[in-house]
């Protein structure tokens, strides 16, 4: 069955674009929930003026498409992070955190439109792209940074690790005590030897 489709639907295309899908699918999914119309032959005339007010409107979101590419485009994001010992984050950023951190910027994306140039799973500088309409698309940047707290803590940690190292070089070893040694075995003799020739 072929259908035109009145709304953007995801695993079909764009308002206007031509779809062949099931009839069961057409019938109890895309009609009831004003999807998509019905492509049929006795209905031309209909379905070309279907298809200019489904231009119009389609035109009508790609213009609003466009403005709001222009203003992701400007958006920059700066997330704060914890990380572990080897530089690598706790969990991953995720595209639903995306999603809800450009909404504080005044960007209302769904999370499956945001694709992410690789995973962000390291401190760092990432892209990230929102397909808004069939041909637009916009990028904006992720920075990745170290949560402070954290940064502060490991200072102190790598200072307190000088100053430990530090007092350690400057202690004079303790001088051993002439106490008699045991008599060596025999075979801590051979190792002794050994030992000074490898050597």
């Amino acid at each position: 069955m072929k259908v035109i489709l009145t709304k953007k639907v995801p695993s079909l295309g764009n308002i206007g674009e031509v779809a062949n899908v099931s009839q069961g699918f057409g019938r109890n999914f895309l009609f009831p929930n004003g999807l998509a119309v019905l492509a049929d032959e006795s209905d031309k005339k209909q379905l070309e003026n279907e298809k200019r007010r489904l231009a119009k409107k389609a035109e009508e979101v790609r213009g609003h498409a466009l403005v709001l590419k222009k203003h992701i485009d400007d958006i920059s994001l700066e997330l704060v992070r914890k990380v572990g010992p080897n530089g690598r984050l706790f969990g991953m950023v995720t595209t639903a955190e995306l999603s809800k951190f450009l909404e504080e910027k005044g960007v209302h994306v769904e999370k499956r439109l945001i694709t992410v140039s690789s995973p962000i799973k390291a401190l760092g500088n990432y892209k990230a792209s929102v397909k808004l309409f069939s041909d637009v698309e916009g990028t904006f940047k992720i920075k990745v940074v170290m949560d402070p707290e954290q940064a502060k803590e490991i200072k102190e940690r790598e200072a307190e690790a000088i100053k430990a190292k530090a007092k350690k070089k400057s202690e004079k070893p303790v001088e051993e005590t002439n106490e008699e040694k045991a008599p060596l075995t025999e075979e801590e003799r051979l190792r002794a030897e050994a030992e000074k020739i490898i050597s």
